[in-house]
């Protein structure tokens, strides 16, 4: 768990009890693996999230009696559990990519006397050996629905997953699965999980792709870099579903600028800076460079926004298939442009 500057703190149950129980029971996300990056960075690779977003999947897939569940991502076993309790455990698949938490989550379910088919494999493929599911309800978040996933769910079954895009890591998706194959549903407004595995992009941090004899284009613009990349998970929701690929991070304190916010694509070919000098917040310096003007892209997505009305999440929906995934505001007839 996190201390009071927001560095990552061991809780161990056998040395800190007290402390462990506290951390179990309280309403935060719980960092259960880490891997170690290259650099010798530590990075967060598993986590068991908040209960009360658990308690919100699980209430969002609308389970009742009798229905088949495949789970994607069993982390501790903790919602595997869940499942086990509501549905019986022979109604419950799990699939975890991790082999060290698949054994941890069986170890986990066995002391509660519970046996649901538990996999270690890569979750995009699903299980079909026990398909077709009433739902698929994944604990990691997705930038596109696996086909497995809608091959796998029965005509009129559920998909419930957590939504990703580069810019933003918000919402859940769900779906429902049509006699054609593809999928239609609504966004609802919570879900922050961990990116699947097989979908983490690998991009360097673009300044340090910055190349001597680059010749960004420089302006100005009135939109705040705040208004786009702070606080407001509406617009940032809209902006992941409208700019594809882009993505933000923020330095302060740096030599050209008091707080400098930079945007790049997933390529890293293209990338762009906002700066505020610390007093003038009408107006803000601007570079852009790359085959991609992004800060473009981002003020005219922004505009669109503004002018439908600052669209809250559960506005949006998503028509899937095997070949495409298509945004909409309020039904599908209004797709995104």
């Amino acid at each position: 768990m996190r201390d009071e500057d927001g560095e990552y703190r061991l809780c161990d149950r056998d040395r800190s009890p007290d402390d462990w129980l506290v951390a179990a029971y309280s309403d935060v996300p719980l960092i259960t693996r880490f891997v170690t990056e290259s650099d010798g960075t530590r990075s967060p690779a598993s986590s068991a999230s908040m209960p009360s977003t658990v308690l919100r999947l699980l209430e969002g897939a609308r389970l009742t009696d009798g229905m088949r569940v495949l789970e994607i991502g069993t982390g501790t076993g903790y919602n595997t559990a869940l499942l086990s309790a509501r549905l019986g455990a022979d109604a419950v698949t799990s699939v975890e990519i991790d082999a060290a938490l698949a054994a941890r989550a069986r170890t986990n379910l066995a002391q509660l006397s519970l046996a649901p088919t538990l996999l270690c494999g890569d979750g995009a493929e699903g299980h079909a050996s026990d398909a077709p599911y009433d739902r698929v309800l994944a604990t990691c978040s997705v930038r596109s629905v696996p086909v497995a996933w809608l091959d796998q769910t029965r005509t009129g079954g559920g998909i419930v997953t957590p939504w990703d895009s580069s810019w933003c890591c918000y919402g859940t998706l769900h779906l429902v699965k049509r006699e054609d194959g593809g999928a239609v549903g609504r966004f609802a407004a919570y879900g922050s999980y961990m990116l699947i595995s097989g979908q983490r992009t690998d991009v360097e941090l673009h300044r340090d792709v910055l190349r001597d004899g680059q010749r960004p284009e420089k302006g100005t613009t009135g939109l705040s870099p705040w208004a786009v990349a702070g606080t407001d998970l509406d617009a940032q929701f809209h902006l992941g579903l409208t700019v594809p690929g882009a993505w933000y991070s923020w330095d302060t304190g740096t030599e050209e600028a008091h707080t400098r916010l930079w945007l790049a694509d997933d390529s890293a070919g293209s990338w762009a800076s906002v700066d505020y000098d610390g007093e003038q917040t009408a107006t803000f310096r601007t570079a852009q460079h790359g085959p991609r003007r992004l800060w473009d892209e981002v003020v005219t997505a922004h505009r669109q926004w503004v002018l439908a009305g600052r669209p809250t999440v559960d506005r949006y929906g998503m028509t899937v298939t095997a070949d495409t995934h298509r945004a909409w505001l309020d039904d599908p007839g209004h797709p995104l442009g």
